[in-house]
């Protein structure tokens, strides 16, 4: 049952052939089983899940109407916040803070009846590209435990594919839920900046952060997205409109008539050779299916990862002031005598990890006098070029397409002296981000080099996510008739996991 896709789980309960608390042990089970080589996992609520899926049994049983998804496990992303669980985001400066309060997204999977399992690993406060930068220790591709499962929500999509859980919370910054789902042969969506809510979500960087669904199934992945998403007061960004019919796009992919763009910039020099064959093969099959492809050009894409490193530590630099040593997390050196401000040097030194360091430095300079202007302003009127490449390119095109990461899952430990081969990773993921549409990833093969999953990236306009999910359900549909089998079937039993 544990390998099923969500939906069939739901199905199998409204059927009454499990019950949501045999499924949830099921799971534990599982994690017990894999999860001291997997390590998605940095916090288990073992009695909490139980008890919401007693709770989801016995609406059942009562003959109340529940949710699609009603019993169904999840692994939620630790830099969710949710009452009374420990939440880190990958650090050390939060380890064993407990807050007390729900984000919305938590709340709303509690009222569909989602069975939270635990707390994800992460890189700390969702900077990375690899989960290694959590204070906890990496994660490891379940396709090979050698590897890096993606990042910064490594946690959450390694533990689909491991079947450690069937849905995941991710969020996403400049892909960390999209480069993820690349490399573990999983689903992925960033919905529209302001399309879910970011309240109770710790923020890395405000005007790029968006929460969203990891699933095996692009249909999954649509049932959890219209859970999360809607208009929520208590997030200013939050979008005041209906939620896109992603369900209904899941359930009745096509793609006849459809307009698509493959961006030529971003399947160029530096792409895998079997990344670029993979995402090729894809093209053939959405023509096939009755698709258009056009050829079209986004020239200042190229300046994308550069400006999206002034954006996002600048704006680190100033949310993660709030990290301080003085209402809550750790306190190192306080005792008499010491100044606050030592104290809070003392903690920030102990507390944060290099990565974490290295962006809050760099945003700093960037915000400073003297060169606002010359790095922060400058990288906003970037952002402002590509925003404008998207609109002339969907004046063409309904969706626009490209590989999702320019590798496969490289090695841990390979790249992590090396941060900017590390941010290249993202450097096709990062321009959705920094014009606040919707993006998704879905697996579309393995890599004849090396047998690692490859991710097909799609992108829609702001408030057209049923876009993304009426194109992915068709070439999931087309790549299931090719393949015979889900790609998860392929892969190993948890690359020599015991």
């Amino acid at each position: 049952m544990i390998t099923r896709a969500a939906h069939e789980m739901a199905a199998a309960m409204e059927a009454g052939e499990i019950t949501s608390e045999k499924l949830t042990q099921d799971h534990f089970d599982r994690i017990a089983e894999v999860d001291a080589d997997v390590h998605a996992f940095l916090y288990l609520d073992h009695e909490g899940a139980v008890a919401q899926a007693r709770a989801v049994d016995k609406a059942r049983a009562n003959g109340e109407k529940v949710g699609p998804l009603a019993g169904v496990p999840l692994a939620l992303k630790d830099v969710m916040v949710q009452k009374g669980i420990p939440t880190t985001a990958g650090s050390k400066i939060l380890e064993g803070w407990r807050p007390p309060y729900d984000a919305t997204v938590v709340t709303k999977l509690k009222n569909a009846g989602i069975v939270i399992l635990g707390k994800t690993n992460m890189d700390e406060f969702a900077m990375g590209s690899s989960t290694e930068n959590s204070a906890y220790g990496p994660t490891h591709n379940p396709w090979d435990l050698s590897r890096i499962p993606g990042g910064s929500g490594g946690g959450s999509s390694a533990s689909l594919a491991a079947f450690e859980a069937p849905l995941a919370i991710g969020t996403d910054t400049g892909g960390s839920i999209r480069q993820p789902a690349a490399v573990t042969g999983t689903v992925g969506v960033k919905p529209t900046y302001g399309g879910v809510s970011r309240y109770g979500l710790i923020a890395f960087s405000s005007s790029l952060d968006q929460a969203g669904p990891c699933a095996r199934t692009v249909l999954d992945a649509a049932l959890l997205h219209e859970v999360m998403a809607g208009h929520d007061p208590k997030d200013a960004t939050s979008i005041n409109a209906p939620v896109p019919q992603v369900v209904h796009a899941a359930k009745n992919g096509n793609v006849k008539g459809v307009k698509i763009g493959y961006v030529k910039e971003l399947n160029g020099e530096g792409y895998q050779a079997g990344v670029r064959s993979r995402f090729e093969e894809s093209l053939d099959l959405l023509a096939k299916a009755g698709a258009e492809i056009v050829e079209v050009s986004c020239p200042n894409f190229e300046y994308a990862l550069a400006s999206y490193y002034l954006i996002a530590p600048s704006e680190c630099s100033s949310n993660l002031a709030r990290f301080d040593a003085m209402r809550y997390g750790m306190r190192v050196g306080d005792e008499d005598g010491v100044s606050a401000e030592l104290v809070m040097n003392l903690t920030r030194e102990v507390g944060f990890g290099r990565e974490v360091k290295r962006r809050v430095i760099l945003g700093t300079y960037a915000l400073s006098s003297g060169y606002y202007d010359a790095y922060y302003g400058s990288a906003q009127k970037v952002r402002t070029l590509i925003i404008e490449d998207f609109t002339k390119a969907f004046a063409k095109v309904d969706v626009l397409v490209s590989p999702t990461t320019p590798t496969t899952a490289f090695k841990i430990g390979d790249k992590v002296d090396d941060p900017l081969a590390m941010y290249l990773n993202d450097i096709a993921t990062i321009p959705v981000n920094m014009a606040g549409i919707g993006g998704m990833s879905l697996p579309c093969g393995l890599a004849p080099e090396d047998g690692l999953p490859v991710g097909f990236q799609i992108m829609a306009p702001a408030m057209q996510d049923q876009r993304l999910y009426s194109v992915g359900a068709a070439l999931e549909a087309e790549l299931l008739t090719k393949w015979g089998a889900p790609l998860l079937s392929q892969i190993p039993a948890l690359g020599g996991a015991k």
